[in-house]
């Protein structure tokens, strides 16, 4: 049975602890700052320096387990880093900031990041284990290893996983050794989500074979879940940087796919702006690329051509016609006709320059295809890719 919904404020606490571990380092900057008694336009810039700096080693990422101890060191070193290239940038430019002074704030905004951070973990392990924050977790896979970690699940709360249950084609264990019912089989893994508002997947080892998981779990990308796995030989596995852990067993985060990241629309506006403004400033590129291909082979500018797109979503690609195929068949299964004969002179020219493809600008306007990312492909090929795997 599908939970009842949640209170917004409970909603807005599970969402991830990247804003407010965001503001434990702006405090614990303007802390440091104030405490060495020197504050300026230089400090300003070390912010805005070791905020992004702390991003990308993963500083503000959601985790299972956090700890001091564990990441004290790398955001000890990415603080000091910072405050060096905002000093030696300054000391380039013909700056007067004492380079010393600068290092030895760094090092107070440091120890105090690590300090407020240490705070921060520890209000998040007891909002976790009070119930606070805590999400539906599912794990596939009903054999010891799925029943250690519910067992781990249920002794340790502070992780903030709820185990709502089991998916297993073919259980090893019956229902009266089992820490949590089995709800069915892994093919219902989409259908179990949905119908039992699941946040977090941990894909434990199971009787399903593993390229018909693989297909199971890719039917998951459009939902809105956390996907775990555990590593084969994991009792070899040490938890490395990047990898969760629960009491000691690690933990692989499945990469969220690109349509589910946080930058996803941020592409999306990149790609309508970028190819908004390129159909504008091209457009006489496009109106006398038209008139050549009109004047050299009659009518019929542009080239339509069904393309695969996201999910499997079919669309009309537009390019200008370089040549005339001889029928639909063609068109559909030929790979390149970069070398056939029936090219004229023009045609020639706007494959060697890629001027046919200019009315894709379109496509990408709309939303049928991104200006960086993989190239869509026609069904008839997508079939044959497909069975090959």
């Amino acid at each position: 049975m599908r939970p009842t919904t949640a209170p917004a404020w409970r909603k807005a606490l599970g969402r991830g602890v990247a804003p407010y571990l965001l503001v434990l380092d702006v405090l614990a900057w303007a802390a440091g700052t104030r405490l060495v008694g020197h504050f300026d336009a230089h400090h300003v810039t070390f912010l805005f320096v070791m905020l992004p700096a702390l991003a990308m080693c993963s500083a503000y990422k959601s985790r299972l387990s956090m700890s001091v101890l564990e990441d004290g060191a790398r955001l000890t070193l990415r603080i000091l880093l910072s405050a060096a290239l905002v000093s030696s940038v300054d000391l380039l430019a013909g700056g007067d900031s004492d380079g010393r002074d600068f290092l030895r704030t760094a090092a107070v905004v440091a120890m105090l990041v690590c300090a407020f951070r240490a705070f921060g973990y520890a209000t998040v392990r007891r909002a976790r284990a009070r119930g606070l924050v805590t999400h539906r977790t599912l794990v596939l896979g009903a054999g010891l290893v799925g029943v250690q970690i519910v067992h781990l699940l249920q002794e340790h709360p502070e992780y903030g996983l709820r185990p709502v249950g089991f998916l297993d084609n073919t259980p090893l264990m019956t229902p009266d050794k089992l820490p949590a019912p089995v709800l069915g089989g892994a093919d219902r893994l989409a259908e179990i989500i949905c119908a039992e508002g699941i946040e977090v997947v941990i894909v434990a080892f199971g009787g399903l074979p593993g390229h018909a998981l693989v297909e199971v779990l890719r039917t998951c990308d459009r939902l809105e879940c956390e996907i775990f796995l555990v590593p084969r030989l994991y009792e070899l596995h040490a938890v490395a940087v990047g990898m969760d852990a629960i009491w000691g067993m690690p933990l692989i985060r499945h990469r969220r796919a690109a349509f589910r990241s946080a930058a996803w629309p941020v592409k999306r506006v990149f790609d309508v702006v970028v190819s908004g403004l390129a159909l504008v400033i091209l457009s006489p590129v496009l109106v006398l690329t038209a008139i050549g291909v009109r004047l050299e082979g009659g009518a019929g500018i542009i080239f339509r051509q069904t393309r695969v797109g996201l999910d499997g979503r079919p669309f009309e690609v537009l390019k200008f016609r370089s040549l005339r195929p001889a029928d639909e068949t063609e068109s559909a299964t030929r790979w390149n006709v970069a070398h056939d004969d029936r090219l004229g002179p023009f045609g020639a020219f706007m494959r060697k320059t890629s001027l046919d493809e200019l009315p894709q600008l379109w496509n990408i306007c709309r939303g049928d295809m991104s200006l960086v990312g993989p190239r869509p492909e026609r069904p008839h090929f997508v079939a044959n890719f497909a069975s090959t795997l």
